[in-house]
């Protein structure tokens, strides 16, 4: 047991450095493709706008997902506490909040409203 007591600050790490990652490698990669869309293809700026936000937004909600994860593990393998499951608690209510007026933002709709179909 002493050995997972061990690990767990150096997994809790790693995914956080994971969603650090996703999240600024989701950034450079949406700007870098929004970039060359204005550049090369000189596509309309609310269309590369669109595409833009909806790349970004993906990038975020990954590293949100890799950051809750490291939380809960972190709070949970070891000795919980009502205090540290309580901020624990909040945290996870704060980042599924985010994951969710992110998803909104890139499925453009209510998730419990059907997927349009395409004709």
């Amino acid at each position: 047991m002493s050995v997972v007591k061990a690990l767990i600050p150096w997994v809790t790490g790693a995914l956080e450095l994971v969603g650090i990652g996703a999240t600024l490698l989701g950034a450079l990669s949406a700007t870098v493709v929004a970039a060359r869309r204005v550049l090369a293809d000189g596509a309309r700026p609310m269309e590369v706008f669109e595409s833009y936000r909806r790349q970004l937004s993906q990038g975020i909600l990954l590293g949100l997902e890799f950051l809750v994860a490291a939380d809960i593990i972190g709070t949970v393998a070891v000795e919980p506490s009502f205090r540290s499951v309580g901020v624990l608690g909040l945290i996870v209510a704060i980042r599924t909040f985010l994951s969710f007026t992110l998803e909104v933002e890139i499925a453009g709709r209510w998730p419990w409203y059907p997927i349009p179909k395409s004709s």
